[in-house]
């Protein structure tokens, strides 16, 4: 059986593009969402595929449709491998139910595994060489030294709520209380020096 899958990003927009080339494509049944990619929770592409049998197959207009990243796009892949599904994309032209389609597919994932791992090696090498120099890796912070005191101030005073703290200062909440425990840090690190 021939499942369709259709998404637009938003509310506004029109699925009739897609679901007039699923139609087309042969697709008995279609599920559709009206949600951005990045999100997870996409109500209609976890029907389809709750819907979905071992020797079925999946249809989207473009890939694009049904995974906003490649690795995203590449485990949802697998997930329908594991189920004997198929996919198949109208406009690239992939059908996983051919061994070309399983060739490019794999071939993504490889590559893809590979940027990860290169990603992963410069990032390693760029944090190690940094803290040859002496630097660590993280945020430059916003305030100066004295500015950071004096939030810190501010909140153990509790004369101003975090939010008034926070409009003053022009910093956001996580970075408020990163320099109070940033000070708490600071204090034990001093007590643990004068005990010693």
């Amino acid at each position: 059986m021939l499942i369709g899958y259709a998404r637009v990003s938003t509310e506004d927009q029109h699925l009739d593009l897609q679901q007039d080339a699923l139609r087309k494509a042969g697709c008995n049944k279609t599920f559709d969402d009206k949600k951005s990619g990045a999100n997870g929770d996409r109500p209609g592409l976890i029907a389809a595929l709750e819907y979905a049998r071992a020797g079925d197959q999946l249809v989207v207009w473009r890939l694009d449709r049904l995974g906003r990243s490649l690795p995203d796009l590449i485990a949802l892949v697998r997930q329908l491998d594991d189920k004997g599904v198929q996919l198949r994309s109208v406009t690239e032209g992939i059908d996983t139910s051919t061994i070309n389609g399983k060739l490019t597919f794999h071939l993504f994932a490889a590559l893809a595994e590979f940027e990860r791992a290169l990603v992963r090696e410069r990032t390693k090498a760029g944090l190690e060489a940094a803290r040859a120099r002496g630097r660590m890796g993280g945020r430059k912070h916003r305030l100066s030294p004295d500015k950071r005191r004096h939030a810190v101030e501010l909140y153990r005073a509790k004369d101003k709520t975090v939010r008034d703290i926070c409009t003053l200062m022009g910093i956001s909440k996580p970075t408020l209380y990163a320099y109070v425990a940033e000070a708490d840090a600071m204090a034990i690190a001093e007590q643990a020096r004068r005990a010693a």
